[in-house]
């Protein structure tokens, strides 16, 4: 899969104030910053955003992601 195509899928799926994710065709990485994830452990945010991956993830069109996930706070603070 074309990195483009799997960010095109997770803004499709859920609403990000920044999302980045760079990859080689089989092993993805992603930041993504959604208001989604405030009150939310780091569980139901990666949940979250495997949830609008779902069906590549079960059709093995999409097996290796991983990412960080941040509140806009959290982002904020990050960046300094």
């Amino acid at each position: 899969m074309h990195p483009e195509h799997i960010k095109q899928l997770i803004l499709a799926g859920m609403t990000c104030d920044f999302l980045e994710l760079d990859g080689d065709g089989q092993h993805f990485e992603a930041i993504v910053v959604s208001c989604e994830f405030e009150g939310k452990s780091r569980v139901q945010r990666q949940q979250r955003v495997y949830q609008t991956l779902k069906e590549k993830l079960a059709t093995g069109e999409l097996h290796a992601l991983s990412f960080k996930t941040f509140t806009p706070a959290e982002w904020s603070a990050q960046r300094g």
